[in-house]
């Protein structure tokens, strides 16, 4: 194939068969205003503890830095647009919460073992050098995708496509073909605030910016150590995620369900009881998110998660399962367990557990001492 315009139809019609809703193309120089974007964001401190996105900032901020090679940057979208509301669960305070993309297989996997094939087509008919990249490359694949046609960064710093709303899981092919370039989508938010109003921890200081350290998602996921006290309470039962931001989003209105039946929901993670959750040890953590996102942030985490829910739940008899976790081996845990059970449980009742508690004081001293005794 050497008319690139056939060639780039041949591309969309390959993608489409392997699950691909959408496909466009950009220049590897679009996005200009990318690095400019993410370095303020690196100096306001917003990445928390997500090192790495400092030292992979320098290749991520531009994708000629990433690979000098590159000509053009196919943008792909996979629709994994949910069959029911993502905010229903929240109102069930003993159930976890568990973002939308979470409750299928891990979407990483997936999307790179489809693109590597795509990309295999691509140069079997075309020639060029080809790299692939899934989320977890320095590539900002928002900015990239907005440049390429598929959809605008909106309010919330997440894609918002107009067929698809929040629902798209995003792959890039960097190719060293030149394929023509798609025309930029346009930012369609207009005076809307729907996803910064419904922010539970005010994590959006303005429109188009994020401080993750606000975010729960970054608080369920990427947080690596206890889980700040003043934003535990505003978590709810979201244990892992959090979709609310891209639940509300008018544009959700064209939004459809997705087909890839490995990124369906697992019925046992739409809404799991937060009491069978906090009993799972490492082993059945790990059998029970098999080849799912979530078992990469470990038991011990999880967990974590797990028993603020349990503390922001108001259900008295799953004290019983904090109390139980008073003995974990992780001090992490422990101190989670000591927040739940100061919210759970009658203050004399909390005074006489922390007294009786004075063998394990040390291994958690801050919180108990934090709690309201």
């Amino acid at each position: 194939m050497t008319d690139p315009a056939h060639l780039k139809d041949a591309l969309a019609e390959q993608a489409r068969a392997r699950g691909f809703a959408v496909l466009g193309v950009t220049r590897p120089d679009a996005i200009p205003q990318a690095k400019t974007r993410l370095e303020r964001f690196l100096v306001d401190g917003w990445h928390g503890d997500m090192d790495w996105m400092k030292t992979t900032a320098a290749r991520r901020g531009a994708p000629q830095a990433l690979w000098p090679d590159v000509r053009s940057v196919i943008m792909l979208g996979m629709n994994y647009g949910p069959d029911r509301d993502p905010l229903a669960i929240l109102a069930q305070k003993d159930r976890a919460a568990i973002s939308v993309y979470a409750q299928g297989d891990d979407y990483h996997d997936l999307i790179k073992k489809r693109l590597k094939d795509l990309a295999r087509w691509l140069t079997a008919n075309a020639g060029g050098d080809v790299k692939v990249f899934v989320d977890t490359a320095a590539v900002m694949e928002k900015p990239l995708a907005e440049q390429a046609g598929l959809g605008w960064q909106g309010k919330h710093t997440n894609l918002v496509s107009r067929q698809y709303g929040s629902w798209l899981f995003l792959g890039a092919i960097f190719t060293t073909l030149d394929l023509p370039a798609d025309t930029a989508e346009t930012d369609a938010c207009g005076s809307c605030r729907a996803c910064l109003d419904v922010c539970p921890t005010a994590a959006f200081p303005e429109p188009y910016r994020l401080d993750a350290r606000r975010c729960i998602s970054y608080l369920t996921i990427e947080h690596k150590g206890p889980i700040p006290r003043s934003l535990r309470p505003l978590i709810g039962n979201r244990i892992y995620g959090c979709d609310d931001c891209l639940a509300v989003c008018p544009w959700n209105k064209f939004a459809r369900k997705g087909q890839e039946a490995k990124l369906a929901a697992r019925d046992a993670l739409r809404e799991p009881a937060l009491a069978q959750l906090a009993r799972l040890n490492d082993a059945r953590f790990r059998a029970l998110f098999s080849k799912t996102p979530v078992k990469r942030i470990g038991r011990d985490r999880f967990v974590r998660n797990v028993l603020i829910a349990i503390g922001n739940s108001g259900e008295g008899s799953l004290a019983e399962e904090a109390k139980r976790l008073l003995d974990d081996a992780s001090p992490m845990v422990r101190g989670a367990a000591v927040w739940a059970l100061s919210r759970l449980l009658p203050r004399e009742e909390f005074a006489k557990l922390a007294s009786r508690q004075s063998e394990n004081v040390e291994s958690v001293k801050e919180e108990w001492t934090a709690a309201p005794v």
